[in-house]
């Protein structure tokens, strides 16, 4: 065992790292939103895909709301959650040390400290805007591409479109495709992909099984209902369902196939009563 004071002369203290989103996010907040609103708002916890952020009041509540799109973008670069949005809170800013930040961060609350408090909300959102104005030639001066949708700066390792861009045509595309598999689900996979850009196997993959699940539930409940007022609706799923799951083209789907796998009671729901 070496002596204590041996083992002190040679201990190095570490860097901590901080892995929590939250306070990652907080401790860049300041950075994202501005000086002036940083000081009348406060990350407070992730809730089912939003960010709950608290304010001093309405009105601070409306103007983050306006920065929508570049918290959303600055919360997955810093912490690499995927956020859907934002919602808010009127109440008490916490007073909990913000965990310590990088030089950078640290120069901004510097600068922070030299500028004199907003006296109204119009001041503090008109120093913003020169802010994010600021920020803006910086990242374009730094090589930082323009999103293909609404324009904001990402990072060029964030691909053409920010995060919440990205996550709209990705739903685009998912209802896009659902809607054929709903309507000529015997394209299957080679005829869908012309149709709708960029829509990989494994994507396809996915929303087939998605529907599937989705379709066999609604069937089910029509099975333990008894099968009463059958609606057109209710026909073209089953319809679907049969034709996305057995693959098969139309021409080649045989009553027996139909029975197999929609099962003795649903069949007789639908076909009970034809000849």
């Amino acid at each position: 065992m070496k002596p204590l004071k041996t083992a002190i002369a040679g201990w190095e203290p570490v860097a901590s790292v901080c892995t929590d989103p939250l306070l990652q996010l907080r401790s860049a907040w300041r950075e994202i939103v501005g000086d002036d609103v940083a000081a009348n708002s406060q990350p407070e916890k992730f809730i089912r895909g939003a960010l709950l952020i608290v304010t001093r009041s309405n009105a601070w509540s409306q103007q983050l709301a306006f920065l929508n799109e570049r918290i959303l973008q600055a919360a997955y670069e810093r912490t690499g959650l995927t956020l859907e949005r934002l919602r808010f809170r009127v109440g008490a800013l916490s007073n909990g040390a913000a965990p310590a930040a990088r030089p950078r961060r640290l120069r901004t609350a510097k600068r922070s400290e030299q500028r004199e408090t907003a006296p109204t909300l119009e001041v503090a959102i008109e120093r913003f805007r020169a802010d994010v104005v600021a920020l803006g030639r910086a990242r374009a001066a730094a090589g930082w591409n323009e999103c293909g949708k609404c324009g904001v700066r990402i990072s060029p390792a964030s691909g053409r479109f920010c995060v919440p861009c990205a996550n709209a045509r990705a739903q685009e595309r998912d209802a896009a495709v659902a809607r054929l598999l709903f309507e000529v689900p015997w394209l299957g996979y080679a005829g869908i992909a012309p149709l709708v850009t960029g829509l990989t196997p494994r994507e396809y993959e996915a929303i087939r099984l998605r529907l599937l699940r989705r379709w066999h539930d609604a069937l089910e409940r029509l099975r333990r209902s008894g099968g009463k007022n059958v609606t057109v609706r209710e026909r073209m799923i089953a319809s679907s369902y049969v034709l996305l799951k057995s693959e098969l083209d139309p021409e080649r789907i045989a009553p027996a196939v139909v029975r197999d796998l929609l099962g003795d009671e649903l069949h007789n729901i639908f076909y009970g009563n034809e000849k």
